[in-house]
């Protein structure tokens, strides 16, 4: 039986990892799976990705890394997406893992002019969503958690924008018919999030942020992690496409 990889590029701060475990451990809860159904792969520590006719699908996780750094380690995970794409792998990329993909696809990822995303925010559907078979039972506006600085600027040529939130134009992307990412965190608890506003509280303090605000208005996000749960689903049944392919996006490749 094939399994689900995890597509390791970063971890949670040691504080976090004390008491809720790393983003491995995050993801294998958020898709309820158990751990004889996942591997993982940390790439930033130079650990070799399988191919990926081994897999039944791959998830790329945040990171505390910049894609625009253009670490090798992250150019080569780039290149793996490629080959992944090329063979049809479902995949599923969040946060850093969502800029990865449309950085090695074609598209352009740096820092988002109006700074920061953080916190609980409502994720808008674009049109298009609901003919989605992984987005149709979402509802439009629907809570997602949030912590980045860089977004994806410019789509890979042939992407279909499918959300979008009133900070980042990108929310959800759709690259093949099994390929797509979310700036958003699918796998972030409550306590994830407002763990994540309590470590940069000073920061975003500095920068003008409300931060009783932001914890106030942390709240679950059933939805988010719904779709990640119905790729899952999807992926494992190996049955028919996870939607329609955009034009052409499998010809996509990085300048």
């Amino acid at each position: 039986m094939r399994p689900v990889l995890i597509v390791q590029t970063g971890e949670a701060p040691a504080e976090l990892r004390a008491r809720m475990g790393d983003f491995p451990h995050w993801f294998r809860v958020a898709m309820g799976l158990k751990s004889a159904r996942v591997r993982t792969v940390r790439v930033d520590h130079e650990q070799a990705l399988p191919p990926p006719r081994m897999l039944a699908a791959a998830v790329i996780t945040g990171s505390g890394a910049m894609v625009s750094e253009r670490l090798p380690w992250s150019e080569r995970c780039a290149g793996w997406i490629r080959d992944a794409m090329d063979a049809d792998l479902p995949l599923f990329g969040v946060c850093y893992g969502h800029q990865l993909i449309a950085h090695a696809l074609g598209g352009h990822v740096d820092y988002h002019p109006q700074g920061r995303e953080i916190g609980t925010q409502a994720i808008t559907l674009l049109s298009g969503a609901s003919c989605d078979p992984l987005l149709q039972r979402l509802h439009d506006g629907f809570a997602a958690h949030t912590t980045h600085e860089q977004s994806v600027l410019e789509p890979p040529r042939g992407a279909r924008v499918l959300a979008r939130s009133a900070h980042d134009a990108h929310q959800i992307l759709r690259y093949g018919p099994r390929a797509l990412s979310t700036q958003f965190h699918p796998e972030f608890s409550v306590a994830a999030m407002q763990a994540y506003i309590h470590r940069r509280a000073d920061v975003l303090r500095g920068e003008g942020r409300d931060v009783d605000a932001l914890l106030a208005t942390t709240r679950p996000t059933p939805e988010a992690r719904r779709l990640l749960r119905a790729f899952v689903r999807a992926a494992l049944a190996d049955s028919a496409p996870l939607a329609a392919p955009p034009a052409a996006i499998r010809q996509v490749r990085a300048a």
